[in-house]
């Protein structure tokens, strides 16, 4: 079974595309240390059932999946976004 995992912090790239924006996800672990992971890191997790990785929003956890953009590539956003990964975009900067 897949460990659930928050993410409370990104790492962005400088394009402008939203799907290839976010470099590294990280948060929180339980020892109160944190964790970072690359953005094809944490997918194939998702893949490999290996985490299952949520985002607090309003006090609501929601689940991140990997999604395709319309030219095949793969990338993370909330169950509950569109096509762009608002949710985690909006999150702030990794350490």
């Amino acid at each position: 079974m897949a460990q659930r995992v928050e993410i409370d912090c990104i790492n962005k790239s400088g394009r402008n595309n939203p799907h290839e924006r976010i470099l590294f996800v990280g948060g929180p672990n339980p020892s109160g240390t944190r964790w970072k992971l690359s953005h094809e890191q944490a997918i194939d997790g998702i893949k490999n059932a290996k985490w299952a990785f949520y985002v607090n929003v309003g006090g609501r956890p929601l689940a991140v999946v990997v999604a395709r953009g319309h030219r095949g590539y793969e990338y993370l956003k909330t169950e509950t976004d569109g096509a762009e990964p608002a949710s985690l975009l909006r999150l702030p900067e990794c350490p």
